[in-house]
């Protein structure tokens, strides 16, 4: 009888899928808190799981911060209840957006620092939020009128994002 043996994986391999599982529980967790928050403004809450992504992007690479991402919004809005609602499109737009652009930039421009990125992500996110609901949702032009002020406030949570995900970072190990 020929006895089937299974090849296991690297440690190393185990590690890092460790490492990807718990960074993954901690931007769940973070998405969660922040649902409980109250608002700062239509369509806005501080992004605190961006610092997650970061730390993701810098400690296992950009497909690994791609799957947090897109992981964290999926399962974090199956935990909220939020799943397939205009709630969770607005979330998701304002992901795949952001996650591009610091990728992109993460790639491109070299030398930039977490703080840079975020913000260029915090951006990024606002945008495609206000792009989702005037197309699908409200339809008015002067929806825009409320872009200056939210992007400004993105600026300043995606700074303060940023420095936090620069603390994290030098402090834990790679």
């Amino acid at each position: 009888m020929n006895a089937i043996t299974l090849d296991r994986p690297a440690l190393d391999a185990l590690h890092a899928q460790a490492r990807w599982l718990s960074l993954l529980l901690a931007a769940i967790g973070l998405h969660v808190f922040e649902s409980a928050l109250p608002n700062l403004g239509p369509w806005f809450k501080p992004g605190l799981a961006n610092i997650v992504t970061l730390l993701t992007l810098v400690m296992l690479g950009p497909r690994a911060a791609v799957s947090l991402a897109l992981g964290r919004v999926l399962l974090g809005s199956m935990f909220i209840g939020t799943l397939l609602t205009p709630t969770f499109f607005l979330s998701l737009s304002g992901t795949i957006a952001a996650t591009t652009v610091i990728l992109a930039a993460w790639r491109w421009l070299p030398g930039t620092s977490l703080v840079g990125i975020s913000l260029l992500g915090a951006m990024a996110h606002m945008v495609a939020q206000f792009v989702v609901v005037e197309h699908f949702y409200i339809q008015q032009p002067a929806l825009y009128h409320l872009l200056p002020p939210m992007l400004l406030l993105s600026a300043v949570t995606g700074w303060i994002n940023g420095a936090l995900a620069a603390y994290l970072c030098a402090r834990v190990r790679p």
